[in-house]
């Protein structure tokens, strides 16, 4: 039997490391061409094959290929496609059928978070409806820590990482200007429904008046005269207040602070301006001088600063989607197991898809401090081997050198077009 094909895809927001699992999915192929023909990469994610239009990654050096462990963002393109239910529009799935025959596709590896999971589990029943056997297999993708089953996301332990710096160097420098200047710092960070990027900043406070003083998490109910009695609290005690904020902090109804009222592909509430919300609170309630950043894209491409735990476990989870797709694994994921925590190891381990799909991992709330504005010791615990380690990009010229790969497009051999929504 002649070896298949395979179709990888990028999706969602992505990360520091997303094309280390890239990397690590298109060198294991390489290595089992009598099962895997050649590796397609959707361009811009899922979109790619619906509308057929497929990058051939066997025209990219091994050098290339390998160059995007240490490259940010998404090499083949990601995007926000939310595909339907099998029920609302069969349609999407058929096309993808499609398209797989016509590219004598057999497997299919989706990198992305719970959606994209959502998406491999029905692509995997489908093809089996058709009669049309797809090899479907996700692979973990997430900044925001909130898959389940695996013990941690790639993708997060770079943010968590990044985070954790720039607090630790903003609060010095607050701390330098407060006596005469800014007394109040505010660092909004990602995070909608689940605290773990907003938690890694808490690994910069090492000693009892560190920052940051106050950390806002989805899981803890805001209470504005709480939380400004805090603050109050803090620059009377240490003469400023570092605060770092999850954009998804709300109030006890479920309010979201900073609600823009807009949603986005996937129906979820699009937010941002948690910062600014609170620093005018804070400017109305106790007149103190303040600045605030938003982390924003710069927290998930800073690969600069990246975990060098992160990079090996993304990498590893590229190659497992493969070493699972030529056993014969099917609608499963790989994920990463926590072995021991002194010292740190880990090992591959797998879950269903059907039970990954549209899940959601918060915060324990054991993690959280009972005042609800810091980190435990058990979270420090969990937290901090995920920052290890440093895996730095190449310099040139004072700058990281990043590969951009060709990208180029085999033959359409569908006279169809695909309409989208």
């Amino acid at each position: 039997m002649s070896p298949k094909n395979a179709f990888y895809a990028q999706s969602g927001g992505v990360t520091a490391v997303i094309n280390a699992s890239a990397c690590g999915l298109i060198e294991t192929a390489r290595q089992h061409p009598d099962q895997i023909g050649k590796v397609y990469a959707g361009h811009n994610g899922i979109v790619g094959a619906l509308s057929e239009e497929l990058i051939d990654t066997s025209l990219e050096s091994a050098e290339d290929i390998a160059a995007l462990k240490h490259t940010p963002a998404g090499a083949f393109g990601s995007c926000r496609y939310k595909m339907h239910n099998l029920e609302e529009n069969k349609a999407e799935y058929e096309r993808l059928i499609e398209v797989f025959k016509a590219h004598d596709i057999g497997y299919f590896f989706y990198n992305g978070g719970g959606d994209s999971q959502d998406t491999a589990y029905k692509v995997s029943q489908i093809s089996e409806k058709m009669g049309y056997p797809i090899t479907c297999v996700g692979i973990p993708k997430t900044v925001d820590n909130d898959l389940p089953f695996t013990d941690n996301c790639p993708g997060f332990g770079s943010v968590a990482k990044y985070v954790a710096v720039s607090i630790k160097e903003a609060a010095l420098d607050i701390a330098s200007m407060c006596n005469s200047s800014t007394k109040v710092f505010i660092m909004e960070v990602m995070g909608r429904h689940a605290g773990w990027i907003a938690a890694a900043g808490g690994l910069a406070a090492e000693q009892e008046g560190d920052a940051p003083h106050i950390i806002l998490f989805p899981e803890i109910a805001f209470d504005r005269e709480a939380f400004l009695a805090r603050v109050e609290q803090c620059v009377n005690d240490y003469g400023y207040c570092v605060v770092v904020a999850s954009e998804g902090a709300q109030y006890e109804d479920g309010r979201f602070l900073a609600d823009s009222g807009n949603k986005d592909a996937f129906g979820h509430t699009q937010l941002g301006g948690v910062a600014p919300t609170l620093a005018t609170m804070i400017k109305h309630s106790l007149g103190y001088k303040y600045h605030w950043a938003v982390a924003d894209y710069l927290q998930r491409s800073a690969r600069h600063v990246a975990s060098a735990t992160d990079v090996e476990q993304a990498y590893a989870m590229g190659k497992a989607a493969v070493d699972f797709a030529v056993a014969g694994r099917n609608a499963v994921m790989p994920i990463i197991v926590r072995d021991t925590n002194v010292p740190y190891s880990w090992s591959v381990g797998e879950a269903p898809l059907s039970q990954v799909a549209n899940q959601e991992k918060k915060m324990p709330i054991h993690f959280i401090k009972d005042n609800g504005y810091s980190i435990t010791d058990s979270c420090r615990e969990y937290l901090s081997p995920l920052i290890q380690g440093e895996d730095y990009p190449p310099y040139v010229n004072g700058l990281p050198q990043y590969v951009k790969l060709k990208n180029q497009l085999v033959e359409k051999k569908l006279k169809t077009t695909f309409a989208f929504d």
